[in-house]
């Protein structure tokens, strides 16, 4: 989407939501790795749905792997959406991942705080529309790297 198709107080707008997507993640995944005594064990033990694919995360190697995936994916998500740096495939990836916390988390479709949607649904809908308007370009790093791009393009 290009700047000029969203007024400015829309684009401020969606800056606000981007930052504040993006804070929620970066702070998420900052407890984690600051706490050597986490761990998503207790989360995939609890497994509400597909717990038999969730089991598998518990075997010590693939624990490891997923506590350090998790800790990280977040805090990355939360850096990409702050920045507005790659804010598509970091978007598409926190997509995937709300859905693997949406799984585990809820007993579809009776979910803890309603029928079918739960804060996991809202943030898949906020980061699917993050992606689908390419919100890296409003005051972001992606359209300072778009704009580098299309200069050497042009200079070739």
């Amino acid at each position: 989407m290009k700047d000029s198709e969203l007024s400015k107080k829309a684009q401020t707008w969606l800056l606000v939501l981007r930052l504040g997507t993006g804070w929620l993640f970066l702070y998420a995944g900052l407890t984690k790795v600051l706490d050597p005594l986490w761990s998503a064990e207790g989360f995939l033990r609890n497994a509400k749905t597909f717990s038999g694919f969730y089991s598998w995360f518990l075997d010590p190697g693939m624990l490891w792997a997923a506590n350090i995936i998790n800790e990280w994916a977040l805090v990355l998500l939360g850096v990409s959406l702050i920045l507005g740096f790659f804010v598509r495939p970091s978007g598409i990836f926190g997509i995937v991942l709300m859905l693997l916390y949406y799984f585990a988390a809820s007993a579809v479709p009776a979910v803890p705080n309603g029928f079918v949607v739960d804060e996991h649904i809202i943030l898949i809908l906020i980061l699917a529309f993050l992606v689908a308007i390419d919100a890296g370009n409003f005051f972001g790093l992606d359209r300072f790297l778009r704009k580098q791009e299309k200069a050497k393009v042009e200079n070739y």
